[in-house]
């Protein structure tokens, strides 16, 4: 049996006695933040323009069910302040692949976990994003969309250079402060709830396919809980299936756990955990419902059915709930209040990019190029995780077209057909190895360096 890493006790038992000890011997090396920061920075890493295109998108088209995503997070943001990030300062990592390296024994499953994140981050992050955030600008300011692609990866690899994970993580207070009350001020403008139900069930769009019922809006758009047969998002998937995919998210991903890691000790890292977990019920309000009131107020655009209609609207033919929320934000918005909504996308949009690419190229080098080439220099690894985020760079911009044009033009929806696939081995992975002590990687003895 191989040792997991952790002598002397099970990994959950770590984790009970991080809860329980002091929080000064869970300091982690160089880290230092607080819970605010923690806090702030895990709503806007996760948020950002992708869920603010996405979400309102999918609200717009299916009604209140997809805000189920986001209540979801509450309880897997607890689970990673008590239970997760425990073990992992308990293990000594800073990267997810170390860590079931450590704790398996093996070097296979290190190498897996980390070519399946990359892919993960590819189709589902760094694709998403680009395409959101040049959407955005498409809607905002008349811009073609490949040409607002080529300005927002410029600006973004001007702030990667410019900054690190510590000032990423001081902006991203701001920018959640300004998101927050640029879409309470959205929210208030619209109206919030009321009338929503009367204008939303019967707003359709002048031009309809002739035959069939997809202009009309679904009957049980303000259903929470659906039907399991007939429902778009079932009830038994909203709270059993998506909780695989919340656990993924942020307990085991990268880019999440590596903003808890850096706080000053656990007591912080838990308190950012509960703060995300508030910011994240708001998005019902502030994201979802805004998009249901876009398809009310513009039928002919957002409610789009005719795929000529449509691509004269968005430059796609499957449909354009995506454009809810920044049509929402053109058409409602004071000029002023307009162009701050723009700050924050962008803003949102270049801290998730760059911190995406800081936790891929890392994987790479580390956990990959350095297996190939173990006499690797340190100067050799830097150069080849910035030439892999340029190679990350160029698959997402070839990638956006089939986004365009996938799922109905519901981004939201795409992101999820994916990690659908992709994230629950992850997840499994994980819940065995923190709570099934006996479980360790099958390896012989050549395949293991170091101590074991």
């Amino acid at each position: 049996s191989v040792n997991n890493g952790l002598t002397g006790s099970t990994p959950l038992l770590s984790s009970i006695r991080a809860s329980r000890g002091t929080v000064g011997g869970y300091f982690l090396a160089g880290r230092s933040m607080t819970w605010l920061p923690i806090g702030a920075s895990l709503m806007s890493s996760n948020v950002g323009s992708g869920l603010f295109i996405g979400l309102a998108g999918t609200g717009a088209a299916g009604g209140l069910a997809v805000g189920g995503f986001e209540w979801n997070a509450t309880w897997a943001l607890l689970a990673l302040g008590w239970i997760f990030v425990p073990v992992y300062i308990a293990a000594g990592v800073v990267t997810m692949p170390e860590y079931l390296k450590k704790r398996f024994g093996g070097q296979r499953i290190q190498i897996y976990m980390s070519v399946l994140s990359l892919i993960l981050y590819i189709f589902t992050k760094i694709s998403t994003d680009i395409f959101s955030g040049a959407l955005f600008i498409q809607v905002s300011l008349g811009w073609n969309l490949y040409l607002s692609t080529v300005i927002l990866l410029a600006v973004t690899a001007v702030y990667t250079i410019a900054g690190g994970l510590t000032a990423v993580m001081y902006t991203d207070v701001l920018q959640t402060v300004i998101m927050v009350l640029g879409a309470s001020v959205l929210a208030f403008i619209v109206g919030w709830f009321e009338g929503l139900k009367e204008k939303y069930s019967t707003m359709i769009p002048s031009v309809i396919v002739p035959n069939t019922t997809c202009h009309l809006p679904r009957a049980d758009a303000f259903h929470m809980l659906r039907n399991p047969v007939t429902g778009d998002i079932p009830w038994p998937g909203l709270i059993f299936g998506l909780s695989v995919l919340a656990t993924w998210c942020w307990c085991t991903d990268q880019v999440i756990v590596q903003r808890s890691l850096s706080a000053k000790n656990l007591s912080h890292a838990k308190g950012g955990s509960v703060l995300a977990g508030y910011l994240k019920m708001l998005s019902m309000f502030f994201i979802v419902m805004p998009g249901m009131i876009s398809r009310a107020l513009y039928p002919d655009e957002v409610g789009c059915v005719d795929p000529k209609v449509c691509e004269t609207v968005c430059g796609a033919k499957v449909g354009c709930s995506n454009i809810a929320y920044p049509k929402l934000v053109m058409g409602l918005m004071p000029v002023g209040l307009r162009g701050l909504m723009i700050a924050v996308m962008l803003a949102a949009l270049m801290s998730s990019l760059t911190s995406i690419f800081n936790s891929s190229s890392t994987l790479f080098a580390i956990d990959i190029w350095q297996r190939l080439r173990k006499k690797a220099t340190e100067q050799e690894l830097m150069i080849v995780g910035r030439v892999f985020v340029l190679i990350l760079i160029a698959i997402s911009i070839l990638w956006i077209p089939i986004i365009q044009m996938s799922n109905s033009g519901q981004l939201f929806d795409y992101i999820q057909s994916i990690t659908s696939y992709l994230a629950p081995p992850i997840t499994a992975l994980f819940i065995l190895a923190i709570f099934c002590k006996r479980i360790n990687e099958s390896v012989s003895e050549e395949s293991v360096t170091g101590p074991v």
